[in-house]
């Protein structure tokens, strides 16, 4: 519904004769009581002297009389009772905060570039067998870079990182592990050989 020229000079003219904002708006037909309202504040007519009991001033509500303060009976003054003794309040003891926080096992701390890395295993830890296998792999690597690396080669690191003659294998990788066969084979040792190796 818009508000035409005309729909609004019958608000203004029904308006000015008392009618109230239901009344106006039944007869302009497809507009609320509080679009008319609405309408009236818009357009400054909302100070009319009198009015139908829809005016806007009908929400706001009378100011009360104030009723005369009821006169005071003499009351019996009650029996005196002995005071009740309340034990004082003892105070809250917090429980003792309970931890469920995993502590982390401690990292190995990282060697920073330049110095001599901690002793790797030495080549009698290593089967004979595994250790000629992973020089006739590595004779044969691909030498990779770190940003050469894919998802399928082998990730085996080669030499000191802290210096340029550092490079992993390359070689295609077993499926589901990160290196080649051989390197697989140094890597991930049986239960056994480890249990050997610590005695």
């Amino acid at each position: 519904m818009s508000w035409t020229d005309e729909r609004v000079e019958t608000l203004k003219r029904m308006w000015a004769e008392g009618q109230s904002a239901s009344q106006i708006a039944k007869e302009l037909g497809g507009v609320t009581r509080n679009a008319v309202i609405g309408k009236v504040h818009r357009l400054g007519l909302s100070n009319r002297v009198s009015g139908g009991k829809d005016d806007v001033e009908e929400d706001v509500p009378a100011p009360m009389a104030a009723k005369p303060a009821p006169v005071a009976e003499a009351k019996p003054e009650p029996e005196p009772v002995a005071p009740v003794r309340v034990a004082p309040e003892r105070p809250a003891v917090a429980p003792a905060p309970v931890s469920n926080v995993t502590p982390l096992p401690l990292r190995k701390s990282i060697v920073p570039a330049g110095q001599p890395l901690p002793p790797q295993p030495s080549a009698n830890e290593i089967s004979p067998e595994a250790l000629a296998s992973v020089r006739e792999v590595e004779k044969r690597a691909k030498r990779l870079s770190l940003m050469e690396l894919t998802e399928r080669t082998c990730k085996w690191p080669v030499g000191d990182p802290a210096t340029e003659d550092f490079w992993f294998c390359g070689l295609p990788s077993v499926a589901g592990k990160p290196y080649c066969e051989a390197h697989v084979g140094v890597a991930f040792q049986p239960m056994s050989a480890r249990r050997d190796r610590r005695r």
